[in-house]
């Protein structure tokens, strides 16, 4: 038994889609959350600069006392995944894995597509492992960068969205997938509107919802879940952010359906700093 939080990390608010998973799934693990709103969007930045980003956000983490620390953000996970585990002496789950895992459960013709980030989709991270792991799949990548910005300041439900999704997807219209790995963990936000755009006969696959089934099972396997009593009541849970924390609490309570209340984090020559 371990009573201590999870960690989860992310450039903005992308990681709250796997918070709102765990509150599912795992609904008495306490969190800290730190999504680098300052500094988003990771995807068009060299990988040396996410690895140099991904360490000053891990490291924050690690001193609020987590268990395990959740990278829930693909661009980080496909170029600073290996350097944070061998940073920090605790687990440190991806969400690159799991959502190539549920990939290939999913598929039954190997037609797969992934969205994704620049970064991501220059890492060939999903195109990498899928091949890995069955090699007569035939995989799609597509960066649509764009929907980032789109899903942390606009209505999702929108026709303005809707437009923009669409002409992000059209190269993938033409590709006889089955299966399309929402390879952002942004881009669940706009679940709806991209389901619309590729029909109703494509599964969509929420790799960051998967990596939480991950992060039970190693808990369990360790025996490190939360004891039962006391029970956690979320309000206690801890929200960090390096832009402002009033827009990050707004999008976090409405998203999550608890009230959020961000604390601001400095950025400076040491780190992050309260």
């Amino acid at each position: 038994m371990d009573n201590r939080p999870i960690g989860y990390m992310d450039s903005g608010i992308g990681g709250l889609t796997v918070v709102k998973q765990a509150l599912y799934e795992l609904p008495n693990e306490a969190i800290r959350y730190l999504g680098d709103t300052a500094r988003m969007p990771y995807g068009p930045r060299p990988a040396s600069e996410v690895v140099q980003f991904a360490k000053e956000v891990a490291t924050f983490l690690y001193h609020e006392d987590i268990k395990l620390l959740v990278v829930a953000c693909n661009t980080a996970t496909a170029q600073a995944l290996p350097q944070l585990q061998a940073a920090l002496p605790i687990p440190v789950v991806g969400v690159i894995q799991p959502g190539v895992q549920a990939a290939l459960r999913e598929t039954t013709t190997n037609h797969i597509g992934v969205i994704a980030t620049e970064g991501t989709v220059k890492a060939n991270a999903y195109y990498d492992s899928l091949l890995a792991l069955n090699p007569l799949a035939q995989v799609v990548q597509l960066a649509t960068q764009p929907l980032v910005e789109v899903a942390e300041h606009e209505n999702p439900g929108s026709a303005k969205v809707q437009h923009i999704v669409n002409e992000q997807l059209a190269p993938l219209r033409k590709e006889p997938i089955d299966t399309l790995v929402l390879g952002c963990t942004h881009f669940p936000l706009l679940a709806q509107a991209i389901q619309n755009a590729v029909g109703p006969d494509v599964t969509l696959v929420n790799a960051g919802a998967e990596a939480v089934a991950t992060v039970s099972a190693i808990l369990k396997k360790q025996d490190a879940l939360h004891g039962l009593m006391p029970m956690v009541d979320h309000q206690d849970d801890d929200y960090y952010t390096t832009g402002n924390p009033e827009i990050f609490s707004g999008i976090a309570s409405r998203w999550l359906g608890v009230p959020v209340e961000a604390k601001h984090l400095q950025i400076g020559k040491q780190g992050l700093q309260k």
